[in-house]
């Protein structure tokens, strides 16, 4: 039945254009943004996940800062300790060499004491954003890195640490020279073959401590015998190789934090993209979808112009 108060044609020529305009409409705003699910209306469980997601991606990259500045205070640390190392190593060759009979101990023990001044400033320079490894005022003990962000499968968060035995590194110490490794008592006569079972330390450097070593300082007065010599080189030998383990162990340190901020850089990327496959739009689909959609379009508004045209028709059967 043809009527002109009701025009059913029309009104379901209308329903299919608006309902291509929304889809038109959705597609377009995908295209924009880029996201499929950019609200919560989108795909309430997918945005949840998102937004958790992208907020703890954000705790990550706050991770990898801290391991930044960590990383650069372990460089500084070891960076000095190796500088050390080489200087010792050449105060230990310096009295190898005072053990020849004949040699003016006086000039050497300058260039000891020289070397001793380097020392010293290599340790007060070992610093990064206030802190100090190498040369410690007292402050020792465990020194941590934030190294890891972590949420469990019940929703708690979680903040790890990687952590470094400062006390194992330390060459000075103003509060206890026996926490320095270039400061404390070394027994030369356990460090014999055969010890006699009498102590005889010896300590590297003097930085007025306030619990000072009990020892002698290592230098040469001119008139020291080759044992007297012979029990300093001992204690510099195991002072050195004392060095040596505290630089392998920052050196452990370090590539433990290289490796870390590595797995956290990889671990983001990973959660980027995880979160890109819930709410990215594919572009290709949408580009193919919004052409679709423009045509539907156009044949809506062809339909809802025919179905319109029904009632002139109509009027046209009264002429």
């Amino acid at each position: 039945m043809a009527s002109i108060n009701t025009n059913v044609q029309a009104m379901t020529a209308l329903k299919a254009l608006n309902a291509t305009n929304k889809a038109l409409e959705s597609t377009q705003t995908r295209i924009s943004t880029g996201f499929k699910v950019g609200e919560a209306s989108d795909n309430a469980a997918y945005w949840s996940i998102a937004t958790t997601m992208r907020s703890d991606n954000k705790a990550l990259g706050t991770v990898k800062d801290a391991l930044g500045l960590g990383q650069a205070k372990i460089d500084t640390a070891y960076t000095g300790m190796n500088a050390a190392i080489e200087v010792v190593d050449e105060i230990k060759t310096k009295l190898v060499a005072a053990s020849e009979p004949g040699v003016d101990q006086s000039k050497i023990n300058k260039e000891i004491t020289a070397l001793k001044d380097q020392l010293v400033s290599i340790t007060s320079s070992a610093s990064f954003s206030g802190e100090n490894w190498l040369a410690n005022d007292g402050a020792v003990g465990t020194k941590s890195i934030v190294g890891s962000f972590t949420r469990d499968a019940s929703g708690f968060v979680s903040i790890g640490t990687l952590d470094v035995d400062v006390n194992a590194v330390t060459l000075t110490s103003s509060d206890d020279a026996a926490n320095g490794i270039l400061t404390k008592d070394i027994d030369a006569d356990a460090l014999q073959a055969d010890p006699t079972g009498t102590a005889d330390n010896y300590f590297l450097l003097n930085t007025s401590s306030t619990t000072a070593a009990t020892g002698t300082e290592i230098a040469l007065t001119g008139t020291n015998t080759k044992e007297e010599i012979g029990a300093m080189v001992r204690a510099v030998d195991s002072i050195l190789s004392q060095m040596t383990d505290a630089a392998a162990d920052l050196g452990a340190a370090k590539k433990r934090v290289s490796l870390q901020n590595e797995f956290v850089t990889n671990l983001s990327d990973t959660i980027s993209k995880g979160v890109g496959t819930l709410v990215d739009a594919d572009m290709s689909q949408e580009s193919t979808r919004l052409q679709a959609l423009q045509v539907q379009q156009q044949l809506g508004i062809q339909a809802l112009s025919i179905a319109n045209g029904n009632s002139q028709t109509i009027l046209s059967l009264f002429r």
